[in-house]
Order: structure tokens, then sequence, then C-alpha cells
């Protein structure tokens, strides 16, 4: 018997960031954040949710911060 398992991402949601600054550049109303589920599955079949990960850009100076680099405003406006 062949079993088809593992782990496979699900729909990405995008979070504009408002009234939050970036760190690197300083500047206003330029982060966006992306939030991506991952899944385990059984033949092609999301059974749970195993991670999620979260990944903060500025679009001025094209910054990346990961969940361990986030402030207290950018793990808040994830939460809402």
């Amino acid at each position: 018997m062949i079993l088809f398992f593992g782990i496979r991402p699900g729909n990405t949601t995008t979070i504009n960031m408002r009234h939050i600054k970036c760190t690197h550049c300083n500047q206003n109303d330029t982060l966006s954040g992306e939030s991506t589920p991952n899944f385990f599955h059984l033949f092609w079949i999301p059974l749970f949710r195993v991670s999620t990960t979260q990944i903060i850009r500025c679009n001025h100076c094209k910054k990346g911060y990961y969940k361990e680099d986030f402030t207290k405003e950018m793990q808040a406006a994830f939460e809402n």
C-alpha cells in the first residue's frame, strides 16, 4: 500500500501595516506582512496545521523581517 503524505503551504494572506515604522529606513506605512500556514497532508488533503510562517517586508528599502525580528507593534498587527 502506498501512502502519499507530507507538508505543503496553504493560502498566503497579506496585511498592510499602517502607522508602523520600519526600523531600518525609518519610513512610515511601508510595511506589508505575509502569513502562510503549513499543513500536514495525506493524499493531498490537508489534515491539520503544523506551523505558520510570518514575514514582514518594507516596500521602501526591501528589508525583510522574520518572526524573531518583529517589534511589539509588528507582532500586534499580525494578532489583529
